[in-house]
């Protein structure tokens, strides 16, 4: 019966993970692996971070943003803006409101912490929605989302011209997509990049991998709240079997998820990167970091 099952699986797409697996799949220019750099909260500590960056000598491909866009003045993301343009970085700015600033009682209990960051009711969705037109007038073109609804409305308005068409898409590991059937899924309703649950195994990583074609982003480290695991020496290996894929790294500099990132954290966030950077270079050389 398993083995039925499992060729249900193959005709989806859906396929199991031999020992040999390794992944074929890059970025567009070729490379197997990027940078990002999360919880960078606001103008002051993205300029920390890229001053920290040309110190070190050091490229990132990404930073984001994740207590969500509403919590920013328009002046701060123009300021977030014409820095990540300057350095040639992509930004992400996180949708809001979501539960935890909803004036829900469950989602504050054990239980309810279940529910995650998804947007709650009509009016919560159109207030989301809002907050993603807001930034896009004003230049942004990459979003962080939490919620697979909001998803699939954000790509049907962008199929239709409601959006801009360079609008990008980047699911938080909070909606808590863990196997290779939700990671299509997403895929399907139009997202362009998948932050999987922070401590999927490898061979659980490389099974969504062969799954989908968009990147992936893995933490290589968690904050106190998810874990606080580290997992710099495991990188090689992310790289081989699940490229393209961002590195999100710096997270063990914060207690939380929306931790407020000071100057100094910052640049303690682009150490760790650069930790990242030379285990790569000491353990697998041939890696092909994306130029962008």
């Amino acid at each position: 019966m398993m083995d039925e099952t499992k060729k249900s699986l193959e005709k989806l797409g859906i396929n199991e993970i031999d020992n040999d697996y390794k992944s074929e799949k890059r970025f567009e220019d070729g490379g197997q692996y990027r940078f990002e750099v999360p919880g960078i909260q606001g103008p002051s500590a993205l300029e920390s971070l890229l001053n920290a960056c040309n110190d070190y000598d050091l490229t990132i491909h990404r930073a984001t943003q994740t207590k969500g866009i509403m919590f920013l003045l328009d002046d701060e993301i123009c300021q977030m803006l014409d820095l990540a343009s300057e350095a040639n970085i992509q930004l992400f700015l996180a949708v809001g409101p979501r539960a935890p600033y909803d004036t829900s009682a469950t989602v504050q209990t054990e239980e309810g912490k279940r529910i995650g960051y998804r947007l709650r009711g009509y009016d919560n969705l159109v207030y989301a929605i809002e907050d993603v037109k807001r930034a896009v007038e004003l230049g942004v073109r990459g979003i962080l989302l939490y919620d697979e609804g909001l998803l699939f409305v954000l790509s049907k308005m962008r199929d239709l011209g409601e959006l801009p068409k360079d609008l990008k898409f980047k699911l938080s590991a909070h909606a808590g997509c863990s196997n290779p059937a939700s990671a299509k899924l997403f895929e399907s309703i139009g997202l362009n990049s998948l932050n999987p649950v922070r401590d999927l195994q490898i061979p659980m990583l490389a099974s969504l991998r062969d799954a989908i074609d968009i990147p992936i982003d893995v933490h290589t480290e968690n904050p106190k709240s998810t874990g606080g695991f580290i997992r710099h020496y495991e990188v090689p290996e992310m790289i081989r079997l699940t490229s393209p894929i961002y590195l999100k790294t710096g997270g063990s500099v914060a207690k939380h998820h929306s931790w407020d990132t000071s100057d100094k954290e910052a640049r303690q966030r682009a150490k760790q990167v650069v930790l990242i950077r030379d285990l790569i270079e000491r353990h697998y050389p041939e890696a092909i970091m994306s130029k962008f």
